[in-house]
């Protein structure tokens, strides 16, 4: 029998899959196509506003409304390309504005509970770190990454060693 069938076994699968990124589900699968549709008609208004000829449009309105669009569009894909990235020696959290590298053994507590809409991370500086990547909206799939990356977070944390 594979090593990668069998629960609780660490074959190259299964360290693949444990080591995937995390990544939001439900904000990629809307958002996505919002800032899609947003684009498109803001270029339409764009475009068929300076071309009107009952209207005091200019070409610079358009621009500005192409502006704005992009900068809209830019946001929501900000947005929604939240992720946190595993690596051998610690944990790579990008959220909206910043991307934060926290080493495993910095890592005292993984939560997802309560009120809190992600995951939270306890660091050992005292620091708390969202983790925007597990969206609370996601259902079970969010508590199954959360159980998958508090696994991590034990598995590849260095312990002092007992005496």
């Amino acid at each position: 029998m594979n090593d990668d069938a069998v629960p609780g076994r660490t074959g190259s699968r299964a360290r693949a899959a444990d080591d995937a990124p995390f990544r939001p589900r439900r904000a990629r699968a809307v958002g996505l196509p919002v800032a899609a549709v947003l684009g498109v008609v803001l270029a339409a208004i764009a475009v068929g506003l300076t071309l009107a000829p009952t209207t005091d449009w200019t070409l610079a309105d358009s621009a500005l409304t192409l502006l704005f669009g992009l900068l809209l569009c830019g946001g929501l894909v900000r947005v929604v390309s939240v992720r946190a990235v595993p690596t051998a020696e610690a944990l790579v959290v990008r959220n909206v504005v910043f991307t934060h590298r926290v080493e495993w053994g910095a890592v005292v507590a993984v939560r997802f509970g309560g009120d809190d809409p992600w995951l939270l991370l306890d660091t050992d500086d005292g620091q708390e770190l969202a983790v925007m990547a597990v969206q609370r909206s996601d259902g079970e799939h969010a508590r199954a990454e959360a159980r998958r990356l508090a696994r991590l977070v034990e598995s590849r944390a260095p312990r002092a060693p007992r005496s």
